[in-house]
């Protein structure tokens, strides 16, 4: 698909979880995203067990994509204890990985950042007591710090932020209520309010619900690749998003 001379479109998905014998499974699937958009964006959960083989076998995936891709990781890219070796082998097949840092796609401005568990709302976990509950609560708070990091550093008219934890409780409804405290955080809400966006995309909830809001009516979209199949068959498992193009500066 050409490039629209008034929109830019982003292709979003989380939740591949490649591992070891997923090569040659998706190179279709990332190559009709591609084709749908100017831009991919990832959602973390990238591979299985975060090892260096599955990454490299996502990286080969990924070769089928001719357009910018950016990405954040999740929880299962963590797994082995070697994340960096994951963003590394991504890096060098050209995929930009956001951990609080900002990137522009076609006078877009992304911020990224994994995120973290800890509750919405009431049901918040508090640093109050045994310091590993502080500690608990202390690594979702860094997170939001690098998230509004990442968002005070953008200077274009339309952003988007890009996450793997949920910022609000309404895209994990559908996932047993026990487990609402590990699947994000309201606390990620915060600085998406004092850094408006256009919108978040996430995943994690793969029995989640596809779209939901922020308290000041951001679209947040939970973009989990086993969610919008099951929810969307009749669509190829992306959600694909659509900002006006910025006007070109005269010369």
């Amino acid at each position: 698909m050409s490039k629209s001379a008034t929109s830019v479109r982003f292709a979003a998905v989380g939740d591949i979880h490649v591992n070891k014998d997923s090569g040659g499974s998706l190179r279709g699937f990332f190559a009709q995203a591609s084709e749908a958009a100017d831009a991919l964006l990832l959602c973390g959960d990238l591979t299985d067990y975060g090892t260096a083989e599955e990454a490299q076998v996502l990286a080969d995936e990924l070769s089928a994509v001719s357009v910018p891709i950016v990405a954040v990781l999740g929880n299962h890219d963590y797994e082995s204890g070697t994340p960096q070796v994951v963003v590394d082998i991504l890096t060098r097949a050209g995929v930009r990985v956001l951990d609080g840092e900002a990137c522009e796609i076609e006078g877009v401005g992304i911020a990224g950042v994994k995120g973290f568990a800890g509750g919405f709302g009431r049901g918040s976990l508090g640093a109050w007591g045994e310091p590993a509950i502080k500690l608990f609560v202390q690594e979702c708070q860094h997170e939001v710090m690098k998230l509004e990091s990442a968002l005070a550093k953008l200077r274009t008219p339309r952003r988007i932020a890009l996450l793997h934890y949920s910022p609000i409780v309404g895209t994990v409804q559908g996932e047993p209520v026990e487990i609402f405290a590990f699947l994000g955080s309201s606390r990620l809400e915060e600085p998406l309010l004092r850094y408006p966006v256009d919108a978040v995309f996430h995943g994690h909830a793969h029995r989640g619900t596809v779209e939901g809001k922020t308290i000041n009516g951001v679209p947040v979209y939970n973009v989990a690749k086993p969610l919008l199949q099951r929810t969307r068959p009749e669509l190829p498992p992306f959600r694909l998003f659509e900002l006006p193009r910025e006007p070109s500066a005269p010369a």
